[in-house]
């Protein structure tokens, strides 16, 4: 381990994008995952990824022999999801169906919740990207859905947000549920240069990691996190 490595410190919050899973294909590069076109949310609060596991100890009587299995695992990954709209329901909602209409003149998205003969049995890509032009982004990716429901508050003193929790499911042949990606960060990354080689710190976008300058189209988020306060409240 370099030693800008062992002086990391994760600050700040990010972004959660989301596409639909198909067994069919590829799980995507979470890289190439995370762009523009699919932030599902700004969130408030941060995000927060749980991995918990569930063990059997199997022991003689008199406590001098044992031995340890891993029996269950389970992994979620929670974020408030601060901006919000119906689109944003049908995705948080394996029942949820979505529709549009005109009504007086004007336009409306419909979104019904309920029926248990209506779930959808989707799975999705969710990913948690936190960005740090310093130390270097972090990716978070689980494939799953929410399973925590929702609850929508209305005050006049609070901007609604609503918690979701992505209950993580295998993702591969090997049983896989968190893919964590993080930047390596060289030395003399910490001595001066950024993440990408460039001089000064803070000039990494955290685009790829070959180094393709911002503005280039490479479908990034925009680089307003460079503070490391959390990007959505």
């Amino acid at each position: 381990m370099s030693k800008a490595e062992a002086e990391r410190i994760i600050l700040g919050s990010g972004y959660i994008h989301i596409g639909e899973f198909k067994a069919s294909e590829t799980l995507p590069e979470p890289q190439a995952f995370c762009t523009d076109d699919n932030i599902f949310s700004y969130i408030s609060g941060g995000a927060t990824l749980k991995y918990a596991p569930s063990y059997y100890e199997a022991k003689d009587d008199l406590g001098k022999v044992s031995k340890t299995i891993i029996t269950e695992e389970e992994a979620t990954l929670t974020a408030g999801l601060m901006t919000f709209n119906g689109k944003t329901l049908d995705k948080l909602v394996d029942t949820a169906r979505e529709s549009e209409k005109t009504v007086n003149g004007k336009k409306y998205r419909v979104v019904k919740v309920g029926g248990v003969a209506n779930r959808k049995g989707k799975k999705y890509i969710i990913c948690f990207h936190h960005v740090d032009p310093v130390d270097g982004d972090i990716y978070v990716m689980i494939v799953g859905n929410n399973q925590a429901g929702f609850e929508l508050s209305f005050a006049k003193d609070a901007a609604t947000v609503v918690n979701a929790e992505f209950h993580a499911m295998p993702m591969d042949g090997e049983g896989t549920l968190i893919e964590y990606a993080e930047e390596i960060i060289e030395d003399d990354a910490a001595a001066g240069e950024g993440p990408d080689g460039n001089e000064g710190p803070g000039t990494n976008t955290g685009g790829e990691p070959d180094g393709e300058d911002e503005g280039e189209g490479d479908g990034k988020e925009p680089d307003d996190n460079s503070s490391g306060e959390d990007v959505a409240g």
